[in-house]
């Protein structure tokens, strides 16, 4: 090759070389300008994140600081950035001293699974209950259940986690321990009350109970079961349960996770609900076995749901009931009230919680009475009584109240309860009747009182007209002719008439009202002084079928009662024989008589009018149709009734109550 040729070659070979240089200097700068880029960005990101997880350190402070699990945020790299107290005490490190990854905490033989739940943390974004073991700086192994999430920035980018881990290594180890005591507790877990099974770490069972076949409807006896595949066993018991499938597959995954589960609930085909645990044995780092309990807790979850549904049926109960409800504890504060009572009291529930009674429903004119009532719930007395208050608006009410001590579950005094029933308007009702009752007792003695003076001055002049015909015929003595003195006679006649109609005017007044105390009255003298008293003929006889009782009241309005009808019976007597017979028959609340005659009857159209004042069937000269007036007033005096039953030419029965005292 000639040298120019050579020349040539090298030149080019030094253009490609300068060219590629060139390229790769472009290359250079353009990925150092990426770099530089990239750095910013970092730097700016490490800027935001360090506020943020300022932010989110302030914010957490307070909820973290001072909780007795430990508390921690890392990076995305597992850098710790922050630890509460708790922490730094569990863990030994104190990141204000030096650097700490949660990759110095891992066990060793846990790392496979630890980085696996780390992974899970990135996708889902947390896990919970993760349990696993932990070296802490002095290279003791401790348990931890932890429970994490990620944080992110406003953005939604992932820029760090948050864990809460919790010490649960006594918890272990004394699940640990508990192989160690199989051979003591054999004979208890025979018969324990919830079926149990315990696996080797091959799963196959080493130990059942009689619980557990019962349960599982396992035709054998606890030691034919030993030896056999435990994960094939439950194959063939997963056709109890509703979720079969679901039965199988948690068990493997609850094995394979070696992760301790508590009451987890399984629904058979029966209606049964078991509820299951399971514990993992280790021993030496190292799974020796697992423990399986089966627990029937069917008649507690129906009880629990009957007494939910209970609870909740009481509280609507209470809720809308029309009585309020109130309970105030030792210190005379109020704990809890009802609708009903803040509709009775006008007060809100935040005008009332935490209020001391006494200060918003105190009247002038019940302090001491309020005590006292608290006095009695402190000595576990209850009662019932009316109560004066007023409500928001200043207005007067009345309320019944019922109270009773209230007490815990411990059965500790801790206060009062008390319903109470707004009785304001029958109240107020009851105070106009009482008003109205006053002035009607006035009214009728003054009305009493004007009947005296009206019968006085009606009788005087009919007494001077009779004086006046008595001197007329005295001082003209032979000279009237008959018919004269016939018509003189017939002026006394009415006189005598119109004198008894009034005497009988103001008996009736009268006998509506009590004017005498109460005393003990023996009807029985009082028929026989009745007997001495009254004109009675041959043919009459007046009999007392019974011995009849001693009531209160007064003497002289029972004897009205008895005349009126006695009186009545002889008057209206037309056979030759007259029969009066008084009978007497004791009720539960009421004295019932009897006045039975043989008389005229009366017929049935007239029943009702014969009571009413003025009224007579028989227009006697001697009858003035107001004794049976009488005798109703006085029945209804005494909250009594009276009737007859009647027949014409045969005779009348009267039949009259007195209510006992």
């Amino acid at each position: 090759m000639c040298p120019s040729t050579k020349i040539d070659i090298l030149q080019r070979a030094l253009k490609r070389e300068k060219k590629a240089r060139k390229i790769a200097e472009k290359i250079l700068e353009d990925k150092s300008r990426e770099l530089y880029s990239m750095s910013e960005e970092l730097k700016d990101s490490n800027i935001k994140l360090a506020e943020l997880l300022e932010d989110k350190s302030l914010q957490l402070k307070g909820v973290f600081e001072n909780i007795n699990d430990s508390y921690l945020i890392m990076d995305l790299a597992g850098n710790v950035l922050k630890m509460n107290n708790a922490a730094i005490e569990f863990f030994g490190y104190d990141i204000s001293k030096e650097k700490l990854s949660v990759i110095n905490l891992i066990y060793p033989e846990d790392n496979v699974y630890a980085f696996q739940s780390f992974s899970q943390l990135y996708q889902t974004g947390s896990f919970s209950n993760y349990t696993a073991r932990i070296l802490t700086k002095e290279k003791e192994v401790k348990w931890v259940q932890i429970n994490a999430s990620l944080i992110y920035d406003k953005i939604g980018k992932k820029i760090a986690a948050q864990g809460i881990v919790r010490d649960i290594t006594k918890q272990i180890t004394s699940e640990e321990k508990l192989l160690e005591y199989n051979n003591r507790l054999s004979a208890l877990v025979l018969n324990l009350n919830s079926g149990i099974v315990l696996e080797d770490e091959n799963r196959k069972i080493v130990l059942s109970n009689k619980k557990f076949c019962k349960l599982f409807k396992i035709d054998s006896q606890p030691d034919d079961l030993i030896g056999m595949d435990c994960k094939l066993a439950s194959e063939q018991n997963k056709v109890l349960f509703k979720h079969s499938s679901d039965f199988v597959r948690r068990m493997d995954d609850v094995v394979e996770a070696k992760i301790p589960v508590y009451r987890e609930q399984l629904e058979m085909i029966d209606g049964k609900i078991l509820e299951r645990n399971y514990t993992p044995i280790i021993v030496d780092s190292k799974i020796k076995g697992y423990l399986w309990t089966f627990t029937d807790i069917t008649l507690e979850k129906k009880y629990n749901l009957s007494l939910e549904s209970e609870k909740e049926k009481y509280s609507n109960i209470i809720a809308n009931m029309n009585l309020g409800l109130v309970e105030i504890n030792r210190d005379n504060q109020i704990t809890m009230i009802n609708q009903r009572f803040i509709e009775m009291s006008g007060y809100n529930e935040e005008e009332l919680i935490g209020k001391v009674a006494h200060d918003i429903f105190n009247d002038n004119d019940n302090s001491n009475f309020i005590d006292n009532e608290k006095e009695k719930r402190i000595k576990e007395v209850s009662s019932f009584y009316e109560f004066k208050t007023k409500n928001k608006k200043g207005e007067t009410k009345y309320w019944h109240v019922s109270a009773a001590p209230n007490y815990n579950l411990l059965g500790e005094n801790v206060g009062t309860i008390a319903l109470g029933l707004d009785i304001t308007k029958t109240k107020k009702l009851q105070l106009q009747k009482e008003q109205i009752l006053k002035e009607l007792e006035k009214s009728n003695n003054q009305l009493h009182e004007y009947a005296h003076i009206v019968s006085h001055d009606l009788k005087s002049p009919l007494r001077s007209i009779d004086a006046l015909v008595s001197w007329i015929k005295t001082d003209n003595n032979g000279k009237f002719d008959e018919t004269t003195l016939e018509n003189f006679n017939l002026i006394s006649t009415t006189l005598e008439t119109m004198e008894k109609l009034i005497s009988n005017v103001l008996e009736y007044s009268s006998a509506g009202s009590i004017t005498k105390e109460k005393e003990d009255v023996d009807l029985n003298i009082t028929l026989n002084d009745l007997k001495k008293i009254l004109f009675i003929p041959k043919n009459i006889s007046v009999t007392i079928l019974k011995k009849l009782p001693i009531i209160k009241g007064d003497k002289t309005k029972f004897q009205q009662l008895f005349q009126n009808f006695i009186s009545n019976a002889i008057k209206f007597c037309d056979k030759e024989i007259g029969i009066i017979e008084v009978d007497y028959q004791e009720n539960k609340n009421f004295h019932q008589f009897s006045i039975k005659d043989n008389g005229i009857g009366i017929e049935k159209k007239y029943h009702d009018k014969i009571f009413q004042v003025f009224h007579s069937l028989n227009k006697r000269e001697d009858s003035t149709g107001i004794g049976l007036s009488i005798v109703r007033k006085i029945i209804d005096l005494h909250e009594g009734d009276v009737w007859l039953e009647s027949k014409l030419n045969k005779g009348t029965t009267f039949y009259f109550t007195i209510k006992k005292n």
